[in-house]
C-alpha cells in the first residue's frame, strides 16, 4: 500500500479502533495528532483534510481521505486481506458487523466528547452527571452485548472464533474508554474475558492510548 497518514487523538476511541486495525495489518503510518479538548480538530488546516472535523481520518498515498473508523477498518481489510478482520462467510460477516455496530453506532455516538461537552455547556451537567450519563449508555449496550457473546456458539476466545477482528477492535476501544468513567465491568464477564485476551496481543498493545506520542 502507499504511504499512510492517520489524523487522530490518543484518547479517542474511534482513533483507537483505527490504530488497532493498522497495527493488526502491520501497516506503518505517519501519526498526526489533533488535541480534541483544545479544539485542534476544528482548525482550518484539519478541516481542509476532513470537513467533518472529527477523528480519525486516514489519508492514502494518492490523497484519498477516509473518515469514520468502521469505514477505515473495512477499507484496510479489503486492501490488505491478511489477517482478516471479518469472516469469509456472509453470516459471520453480518454477525461481526452487528456486534461492532452495537458499540460503534449505539454506545459511542451518545458518549463521545462533543455530546458530553454539549451536556455540560447547554444543560449545565457537572462531572458527576456526565459520568452517570456515560455509564448509563454503556449499560444499555453492554447488557445485550454480553448476553449475545455469552450465549452464541460462534463466540470463541474472541468475539467471533479464535482470531480477533473488527468486533474485538470496537470492544477493546470501548472498554478502554470505560475506565475513565469508572464503569463497573463485573456484570460483563464475557466482555472482560475477550478484552483481556485482546490486550495481550502486540497489535493491541501498540495501539493503546498510553502508547501514543501525544499521550498525556
Amino acid at each position: 500500500m502507499s504511504e499512510l497518514v492517520l489524523h487522530n487523538y490518543f484518547r479517542s476511541s474511534t482513533s483507537h479502533r483505527a490504530r488497532i486495525a493498522l497495527a493488526m495489518k502491520g501497516l506503518a503510518y505517519d501519526y498526526v495528532p489533533h488535541h480534541l479538548r483544545h479544539g485542534g480538530h476544528r482548525l482550518p488546516g484539519y478541516l481542509s483534510v476532513n470537513p467533518q472535523g472529527l477523528v480519525p481520518a486516514l489519508v492514502l498515498g494518492d490523497g484519498t481521505m477516509i473518515a469514520q473508523s468502521l469505514a477505515i477498518i473495512e477499507y484496510l481489510d479489503e486492501a490488505v486481506p491478511e489477517p482478516p478482520l471479518l469472516p469469509a462467510d456472509a453470516k459471520g460477516r453480518a454477525r461481526v458487523r452487528m456486534l461492532s455496530q452495537m458499540i460503534a453506532c449505539d454506545i459511542h455516538p451518545v458518549n463521545n466528547l462533543r455530546v458530553l461537552n454539549a451536556l455540560r455547556s447547554r444543560f449545565g451537567a457537572d462531572d458527576a452527571a456526565i459520568a452517570d450519563w456515560f455509564r448509563h449508555w454503556v449499560r444499555e449496550g453492554f447488557e445485550p452485548l454480553e448476553a449475545m457473546l455469552r450465549d452464541a456458539p460462534q463466540t470463541g476466545t474472541f468475539c467471533h472464533g479464535e482470531a480477533p477482528g473488527m468486533a474485538d477492535i470496537c470492544l477493546v476501544a470501548q472498554v478502554t474508554s470505560n475506565t475513565r468513567f469508572a464503569v463497573d465491568m463485573a456484570p460483563y464477564p464475557t466482555i472482560t474475558r475477550i478484552n483481556a485476551a485482546c490486550t495481550e496481543l502486540p497489535a493491541f498493545k501498540a495501539a493503546a492510548p498510553a502508547a501514543q506520542p501525544d499521550a498525556e
